[in-house]
């Protein structure tokens, strides 16, 4: 994979560089980690140190016991000058968070501490990720300075609008998520992108079109307290919200019971049971131009649900009548006009997951389908990887279907090549 060298600023968003770290090496990637004096005040170095595998520094005075190589190289003979080492050997420089006082250095071209002088040396690609106040994002300073970093070939990575950490105060100013400004990095270091915006790319691809997608796994209530359920966590469905989001479109997300923020500018219905999500999604679907069916619908329900809690007996067992639930994507299919794009899902398991899933590809109708087998834990059902396999149906009777394997990689970098495919279908790709 590549090396990212990660410069941490001063802010309480400095915790979810953690997970930055995290979501990198779980990738392959490897991280060296610079820190400024003022980010130790909320995030000490052991944690960095522990997460890379490798020293944290935060002077260019201070010795690295590493000489400048990343955790994947061989150290040098020599004690190189800290902030050229570490650049050279980066394939990326990700800045995250950024405070607005390190972006006016960045700016202004300063180098009075090791991050800085790490980004001046710096001939990689740099990526900038601001965290800060709303009132200090918006401050015509912070925007020129954003403005001139963009003009220079910095990639800047959007913060997120919401709680803020001043108690009360909400706004935009919120660190990216983490597995965003890794895709963004990742795109940054593959030359998916030319210069200036992590999203480039792909924005505006999706401009002028209404995108449906669900999320997370059903429950199908027993009794007051008790339902029968899935282990769907919504990551996958939340990516793709967000990224879609990102390429331009209005999107609208139906949520089955998640724990998980909403995407910046997505529309959230929430939904528990099958039967709801079909009455959402069935209101939605008529006015959306690409439906994205993620959720987990629960394929049974009981038939004669307690309207009060069923009390435990230790002379009785308790039996349950199940039902089938509607299949709502077909029910969808079926109502489909021209012009609509239908992704399902396939949660399957074990050496016939791609037998399964081509029949249900043509038996729902759909125009793509989104593979992932089950069996393995290290991808899937509430962890931060995917690994899938997108099933495309081509044009007229008797066509073959097409098959596309995305490796391992986060659900950030998964949803942004199930889009692309759906771009492809439209025609747009």
């Amino acid at each position: 994979m590549s090396r990212i060298l990660l410069g941490v600023s001063g802010g309480i968003a400095a915790y979810k560089a953690l997970e930055l770290v995290r979501l990198a090496t779980a990738d392959g990637h490897a991280v060296r980690v610079v820190q400024t004096p003022a980010s130790r005040r909320f995030v000490g170095e052991a944690s960095f140190a522990a997460l890379s595998g490798a020293p944290v520094l935060a002077s260019e005075f201070e010795r690295d016991p590493a000489r400048g190589a990343f955790p994947d190289q061989p150290q040098p003979t020599h004690d190189p000058l800290s902030h050229l080492e570490l650049v050279a050997n980066a394939d990326a420089f990700v800045i995250a968070p950024a405070s607005a006082n390190t972006i006016a250095k960045l700016a202004a071209g300063l180098a009075d501490n090791l991050l800085s002088s790490c980004a001046l040396a710096a001939t990689c690609p740099l990526v900038i990720a601001p965290a800060m106040n709303n009132r200090m994002y918006e401050h015509p300073a912070t925007q020129a300075n954003l403005r001139t970093l963009r003009e220079r070939g910095a990639v800047i990575v959007e913060p997120d609008t919401g709680r803020l950490a001043s108690r009360g105060e909400e706004g935009v100013g919120r660190l990216a998520e983490p597995a965003r400004i890794l895709a963004a990095c990742v795109r940054a270091f593959t030359d998916e992108v030319s210069a200036g915006d992590a999203d480039a790319a792909t924005r505006g691809t999706l401009e002028g079109l209404k995108v449906l997608v669900t999320a997370g796994g059903t429950r199908e209530p027993i009794d007051s307290v008790r339902f029968i359920g899935n282990s769907s966590s919504g990551r996958m469905g939340f990516a793709l919200a967000q990224a879609a989001r990102e390429r331009g479109a209005e999107v609208t997300l139906v949520a089955a019971n998640v724990a998980l923020e909403t995407p910046a500018g997505v529309i959230r219905r929430e939904v528990g049971t099958a039967a709801q999500l079909k009455d959402a999604c069935e209101r939605e679907f008529p006015g959306c131009d690409v439906l994205l069916m993620a959720a987990a619908v629960a394929d049974f329900t009981p038939a004669r649900p307690a309207n009060g809690k069923i009390k435990k007996s230790a002379r009785e067992r308790l039996e349950l009548v199940l039902e089938p639930t509607a299949d709502v994507l077909s029910g969808l299919g079926a109502q489909r006009r021209d012009g609509q794009t239908l992704v399902g899902f396939a949660a399957e398991h074990g050496e016939r997951a791609l037998e399964c899933a081509r029949g249900k590809l043509t038996g729902k109708g759909l125009d793509a389908l989104v593979v992932n087998d089950i069996s393995r834990s290290d991808i899937g059902f509430d962890v931060d990887a995917n690994e899938v396999t997108i099933l495309t149906a081509g044009a007229g009777a008797g066509a073959e279907i097409e098959e596309r394997h995305v490796p391992r990689a986060s659900k950030a970098q998964v949803a942004a090549a199930i889009l692309d495919t759906v771009e492809s279908l439209r025609g747009s790709g």
